[in-house]
C-alpha cells in the first residue's frame, strides 16, 4: 500500500470536513443533485473521450496509486547479479533452478532457457514495455481529463441552480438557500479536481515512469546474462540505474 496517498487523502479531506464541521452544521454541505451532476456527469462526459473499455480499464488502473508496489533498482541488480553468476557457472539452463518473482523478468529468463536468441528476446520485451506504457497513458490522460472536466461541470451545475434561484425571485426566503445549493456544485467541481483525480493522475504518471526505468533495468539485464557477462560487469552496467550516491562498489565472486 502506498502510505503517501492514503495519508495524503485522508489528510486533505480531513482538514476540509474539519473546517465545515467547525463552521457549523456540516450536512449544508451535502446536496444530492450537485454531487450527481458533479460526479456522474463528469464521467460520462470524459466517457465521450474514451472507449468503454477504456474508461473501466482507467478505474482499474487508479488502484495502483494505492496498492501499488514494484521492487527497488537495487533490489533487481541484485537478482540480475545471481542470474549472471549462475550462468557463469553452469550456462543458460542454470536458469531454471532460479525463483525470479518478477513477472517481466520471468518472462525474460524463461524465453533465454527456452533458446531464445538475445535479440529476439530484447525486440519482444523492449515491444511489452511499450504496450505498457501506452496502457498507462490512456489511464492518466483519463484523470487528466477529469481533473479538467470536473471544475467545468461544477460550473453547469451552479448555472443551473442560478436559473431555479432566480425563476423563483418572488419568494425571498428560498433565495439564500438556493444560492448556497448553486454554489455547491462548484466546491464539488474544485474538491473532485484538485483532491481527487489530479493527484491520481499524478501519482499514475510517477509509477510508469518507475515501472518504465524498471524495464528498462530489466531488458538490460537479460541482454547481460545473455552475453555471459561477469556478475561484476553487470553490476557495473546496470548502476545508472541507481544514484551514484547510492551506489555500490564492491567486487562480487564469480
Amino acid at each position: 500500500m502506498d502510505i503517501a496517498t492514503v495519508i495524503g487523502l485522508v489528510g486533505s479531506f480531513g482538514i476540509v470536513g474539519a473546517a465545515i464541521v467547525l463552521g457549523g452544521d456540516p450536512l449544508i454541505f451535502v446536496n444530492i443533485p450537485s454531487l450527481l451532476i458533479v460526479c456522474l456527469g463528469s464521467v460520462f462526459v470524459v466517457m465521450m473521450k474514451f472507449s468503454l473499455a477504456g474508461t473501466i480499464a482507467s478505474f482499474k488502473l487508479a488502484g495502483k496509486a494505492f496498492m501499488f508496489k514494484l521492487e527497488t533498482p537495487e533490489e533487481l541488480i541484485e537478482k540480475s547479479i545471481e542470474l549472471a553468476a549462475a550462468v557463469k557457472k553452469g550456462g543458460i539452463l542454470a536458469l531454471e533452478n532460479i525463483l525470479v518473482e518478477n513477472e517481466f523478468m520471468s518472462r525474460g529468463v524463461n524465453m533465454l532457457v527456452d533458446g531464445y536468441d538475445g535479440a529476439v528476446v530484447k525486440d519482444i520485451l523492449k515491444t511489452e514495455r511499450s504496450r505498457t506504457q501506452s496502457r498507462h497513458s490512456e489511464g492518466q490522460r483519463f484523470f487528466s481529463a477529469m481533473t479538467d472536466v470536473g471544475p467545468a461541470m461544477g460550473m453547469i451545475g451552479t448555472l443551473v441552480g442560478l436559473v431555479q434561484m432566480l425563476s423563483n425571485m418572488s419568494d425571498p426566503k428560498s433565495i439564500g438557500p438556493a444560492m448556497a445549493v448553486a454554489l455547491l456544485t462548484t466546491l464539488y467541481g474544485a474538491m473532485m479536481a484538485n483532491m481527487i483525480t489530479a493527484p491520481i493522475g499524478d501519482k499514475l504518471t510517477m509509477r510508469s515512469g518507475e515501472e518504465e526505468r524498471n524495464q528498462s533495468l530489466i531488458i538490460d539485464a537479460i541482454s547481460c546474462i545473455e552475453a555471459g557477462l561477469h556478475p561484476n560487469i553487470v553490476r557495473d552496467a546496470l548502476q545508472n540505474y541507481i544514484p551514484r550516491s547510492e551506489r555500490k562498489t564492491e567486487d562480487i565472486a564469480a
